[in-house]
Parts: structure tokens; sequence; C-alpha cells
């Protein structure tokens, strides 16, 4: 058989590379004359610039940034040259402010922010970079892109008040005064193609937004989630103002699908001008997806929870969206499988297995991720393999 492995990262314990080795690992133990077609995804989230490195003729940067609690961290700009003689920069946002550089104990999305994103922008621009795609996922803040404007703002020569940069708490009460030269970083910015290649398709506020949806997940209370809620619907209104598109746009950025990814980030870069892109569309099309699904037999994917999220733009979404297509069947291999089979179905894929079965297991994995996800992956392999 010819078996397509095109895994997304499992969150916190395997790349999307070491992910597809595992899975290759483990299939090749129980049917080693099948053919193996290793190619990690990303949906924007981590390991976002490692994939389009592995799949597109560039160069990578090493920047330092500003890290989610203010500490410098490493970053890279992935800078890929196009026919017109221009070059498009790949960034990824997880990089500077994603919550694995949030220690366990130390998490708490009202106080960390996104500042680094913004000097990832100004470091592809810096390079010379005429187009910037910003992978949006994973992130371990929840300011709505403050901190990211903070920066761009303070580039630009404008006092900039601390309470931008300050997380999503320090928002409560912003004013469009907090936010002048706003409309000046807009313009400057507008020579800049800007593309937010985010990971979901949610609202910045609402029952669905950032920090209804996603801030617990980052650290925070129930109530310190709905204070967050509060404190972006501040911001969001004092900074649409504040860039003169409170009468200009069609419907409020805040609403725009995607304004929510990465903790309200897409808004902050819809405020810049970006248009939004599914994340996993924008890989798959680069590492040409659907050349090798129609080559395949079998298509495995995987995340490390197949939940409510995969159903939105992530991933396995968009590879079953491919298998569905074309006609080839998907598989799921994932940490924890959290979806019905009905719902696995109605997006393509044929049926989901998960490493940990029971939530015993959930510890065994995490001990040894490879591991236990090559053990599963040669277990699937006896059933789907020839």
């Amino acid at each position: 058989m010819r078996v397509l492995i095109a895994p997304d990262s499992f969150t916190g314990t395997l790349t999307a590379g070491q992910a597809a080795r595992a899975v290759a690992d483990g299939w090749q133990r129980h049917a080693p004359g099948d053919e193996l077609d290793l190619c990690p995804l990303s949906d924007g989230g981590p390991g976002f610039v490692e994939v389009l490195a592995a799949a597109l003729p560039g160069r990578l940067e090493l920047v330092t940034v500003a890290g989610p609690l203010g500490e410098p961290v490493p970053a890279q700009v992935l800078l890929v040259p196009v026919p017109d003689g221009d070059l498009v920069a790949y960034v990824e946002s997880a990089q500077a402010c994603g919550l694995h550089l949030v220690p366990a104990g130390r998490r708490d999305p009202g106080i960390t922010t996104t500042r680094g994103v913004g000097d990832l922008l100004l470091a592809a621009r810096g390079a010379g970079a005429r187009r910037i795609v910003v992978g949006l996922g994973g992130s371990g803040t929840n300011d709505g892109g403050a901190g990211m404007i903070a920066a761009l703002l303070s580039a630009a020569g404008v006092p900039v008040p601390g309470r931008l940069a300050g997380g999503g708490d320090a928002l409560l009460g912003t004013v469009p005064g907090d936010l002048a030269g706003l409309r000046d970083v807009r313009e400057d910015w507008a020579a800049v193609e800007l593309v937010a290649a985010s990971d979901v398709d949610v609202p910045l506020l609402g029952f669905h937004g950032a920090s209804a949806g996603f801030a617990e997940q980052k650290g925070a209370t129930p109530e310190q989630a709905q204070r967050l809620e509060r404190a972006l619907g501040d911001f969001s209104a004092a900074a649409v103002e504040a860039a003169g598109l409170s009468l200009t746009m069609p419907r409020p950025v805040a609403r725009e699908p995607g304004a929510g990814a990465a903790g309200g980030l897409g808004f902050a870069l819809a405020l810049l001008g970006a248009r939004r892109v599914p994340g996993a569309a924008a890989v798959l099309e680069a590492v040409g997806l659907q050349d090798r699904v129609a080559r395949a037999d079998l298509v495995v994917t995987g995340e490390g929870t197949f939940d409510w999220q995969s159903l939105r733009g992530k991933v396995v979404s968009a590879v079953a969206a491919a298998g569905l297509e074309i006609g080839r069947p998907v598989v799921v291999i994932a940490g924890q499988v959290l979806v019905g089979r009905r719902e696995a179905l109605a997006i393509g894929v044929e049926s989901a297995y998960p490493v940990a079965d029971e939530p015993a297991d959930v510890a065994a994995a995490l001990a040894d991720p490879a591991g236990t996800l090559a053990a599963r992956a040669e277990r699937v392999a006896r059933t789907w393999s020839r």
C-alpha cells in the first residue's frame, strides 16, 4: 500500500515531523513493505515555519524577540523569493507568544503579551519582505494583539501606554487616546501585504470568541475569562476608532472570521489590513498535498486532541476534505479522540483512533509520546494495511 502520513503537531509533546516519524515507525513494524510518504503539516500554529521551510526554496533568518512574559526568545523568519523578484516572509506567532513558552505554573493570559509578534513583523519587513504571512495558533496570550500593535507604534516613534503591552487584563478601560498613532501605522503598513494564516475561524468576542473559547486552556479561571472578554471589548472598540475604521468597514472587525485566533491576534492583524486565509489550507497548498493524496491508497493524519476545534479549519479537517474530494480514505490517530463517529464521518474521517483509550492512559502517553503513538499506529496498520 501507498500510505500518506500527514499529521499536525501533538501540541506540547511532538512536532509534526516527530509525529510523522513515530507513525511511520509503528506502521512499518506491521507492514514493512508499504510505501510511506511522510508529510508533516501545520495549521498556522506551532511548526508552521518548520513545515514550510522543508517545502519551500527559501532561507531562514534567526532573530530574537520578546516572549509572552517579556523575556527574549529565539524565533525565525523564513524568506522565500518569488518570480517577480520580491520576497515573501513566513513567521510563526507561536515562536513569540506560544503557550509552550509559558511554564505551567506561570500561565496567566491576563499578563502574557504578543509584543514579540510585532518584533517578528518588523524583522520580516526589515529583511525586505513585501508580503508577510503570519501563522496564528497555539498562543499563550489573550491580549487581542495589543502587544503587537504596541511594538509597531513604538518602532514608529509613538509613545506607548504600558497597558498595551501589559497583557489582556490591562486592556480593561482602554480608550482611543491610548492608541494614538494607530491610523498612521496602519497607513504605513499598507505598503506590505499582510496575510493571517489562522488555525481557527472564530470571532474576537462572544461565546465562541478568544476569551470564552480558549482563555481557560491558557490558564484563566472562568471569572478571569469573563473579565478578559470585557477587556477585549474595550480594546477592540478603542482600536477600531483610533484606526479610523468605525465608519468604513462593512461589518465590525471583531466579528471577522479568524479575529479571535491566537488570543485575538487575528483582530490586530485585520486592523492593519491583513486578509485571512485558513492556515491549514495555506500549508497544504505549499506542500502539494492534493497530488500526494491522489498518489496514496490511504491517508493517516492526526493531532494531540481530535475535538470540536478540529472541525473548524484545523489540519485534520483540511486533510479529510482533500481525501473526500479525491476519494481516498482518511483515518485519524490522536492523543485523545473527543469527536463522535457521526461528526468524524461528516468531515470525511473514516475512523479515529486514540493513543490514550482511557483517562489513566494519558500519563503513559505523555511520558513516552513517540513510543505510544508508534504502538497505536502499529495496531491501526493491522486494520488498514492490505
